[in-house]
């Protein structure tokens, strides 16, 4: 499951000689602090947002790992064109006096971006200072969606029937966003959904998700019905194994096996049941037609 989180900017640290180290894991020359420019940001917290979802603390310091490194595009468009800034360090950040609506304690991911101070970059730097690039948004990639209220996968309706938003029996639903596998990238973007907190979070992957599902229910359709036609021409064939046996051999079959041994016994089966034709000719069909049109039938 693809997430996506928007948030805001800040003023980086003074670059100093700690602050150059750091950098000088991705950059492959030693850079001077005239040479770059720094800027945090903050990437994603442990808030239930709009849509009723939440990153669990422990994501969050999976994602403060993951996101050191990462490239700072525009609009989530995968381009290396685009690249603009890379983050070379992240932390989670905990505010104990802000509480959030789950009842603990507020923390987010904050990281440091570092980018070129270069003529190309002059007007990005500019609108940063600015406050007119401000937010972004952050892609990653997560296992588990959590209900809070039953402990079930929130997505699998047949074992959570919770809706995000609602309370039952004075504890509010959410889904609980854990088991973080990868970050992708941070994202210059342009309007906030959430403007109060600055915060957005979406579904990159929600729609590519559910045609993956819908294309593996047909598919699973299909090959149940390949097996079902095997079954029935294999009886059909007189193979000398009754249906039941037919129908478990089939479920250890591929597609293409299945395909093939449904040739076959079609094949078979036409052999076995030739049709004959219901209008045989005389002899001398060739002189009767001529002389009246008789046919025997």
């Amino acid at each position: 499951m693809e997430i996506k989180k928007e948030a805001g900017l800040g003023r980086g640290p003074q670059v100093d000689r700690r602050e150059l180290e750091q950098i000088h894991q991705f950059s492959r020359k030693e850079l001077t602090a005239e040479e770059v420019y720094t800027f945090s940001v903050r990437l994603c917290d442990n808030e239930i947002d709009r849509d009723g979802e939440r990153f669990s603390p422990q994501a969050l310091e999976t994602l403060a790992e993951k996101f050191v490194g990462k490239s700072g595009i525009f609009d989530h468009e995968w381009s290396a064109r685009g690249q603009t800034a890379r983050i070379y360090r992240a932390e989670v950040v905990r505010e104990p006096e802000a509480t959030t609506r789950a009842g603990d304690p507020l923390c987010y991911v904050k990281g440091y971006a570092y980018m070129l101070r270069t003529e190309a970059n002059r007007d990005l730097i500019a609108e940063i200072d600015a406050g007119i690039k401000r937010e972004v948004s952050v892609g990653c990639a997560v296992e588990r969606s959590v209900c809070s209220v039953c402990g079930e996968d929130i997505r699998n309706r047949e074992k959570c029937r919770h809706i995000r938003g609602r309370t039952y029996n004075g504890k509010l639903c959410w889904a609980e966003l854990d088991g973080v596998t990868d970050a992708y990238e941070w994202s210059f973007v342009a309007v906030p959904a959430q403007p109060g907190a600055g915060v957005l979070k979406g579904f990159r992957g929600e729609a590519r998700l559910e045609r993956l599902e819908q294309e593996a229910a047909l598919g699973r359709k299909y090959l149940a019905g390949l097996r079902r036609e095997v079954a029935r021409l294999g009886a059909l064939a007189e193979l000398e194994l009754e249906a039941p046996v037919l129908e478990r051999m089939t479920e250890k079959l591929e597609e293409g096996e299945l395909e093939a041994l449904r040739k076959a016994l079609e094949k078979r089966t036409r052999e076995r049941y030739a049709l004959r034709t219901q209008l045989t000719y005389s002899e001398g069909q060739e002189q009767e037609t001529a002389r009246d049109g008789a046919f025997l039938i």
